[in-house]
């Protein structure tokens, strides 16, 4: 069952200008994991990156119901993309509760993400 469901749009030379101007940006939304990534790639690939991750942490938020802030935080959230290049969450918030779903696409200039969190079934016992 579908519990929530977040979009996001974001400007990718918005992000772009943030993390460049004040690195910090980059330590506030990426948890370590995401930052070893984002440390090797180059330019263009760093602002597609950065700007993906901040989207679709945002898009999580929207679906869990509460907006980025102090239910859900950027370090709460870890996005890794498996070896064909498909975004997973690995950390999210009431992990054991939730699968989700997450969808990004980026333009020259935006970046789109869509999350929607889904209700793990329960099994009652005998």
């Amino acid at each position: 069952m579908i519990y929530g469901i977040g979009i996001d749009l974001t400007e990718i030379d918005r992000v772009e200008h943030a993390w460049k101007k004040n690195y910090n940006f980059a330590k506030r939304v990426l948890t370590p994991t995401e930052l070893e990534i984002f440390a090797k790639l180059g330019n263009h690939r760093k602002s597609e990156f950065i700007a993906g991750r901040f989207s679709a942490k945002e898009s999580f938020a929207k679906a869990f119901g509460t907006g980025i802030g102090s239910a859900v935080a950027f370090q709460d959230l870890e996005i890794i993309s498996t070896a064909t290049g498909k975004p997973v969450f690995t950390r999210y918030p009431r992990a054991t509760d939730f699968q989700v779903q997450i969808s990004i696409s980026h333009t020259a200039a935006l970046v789109m993400t869509e999350v929607i969190l889904e209700k793990k079934e329960k099994i009652a016992n005998g």
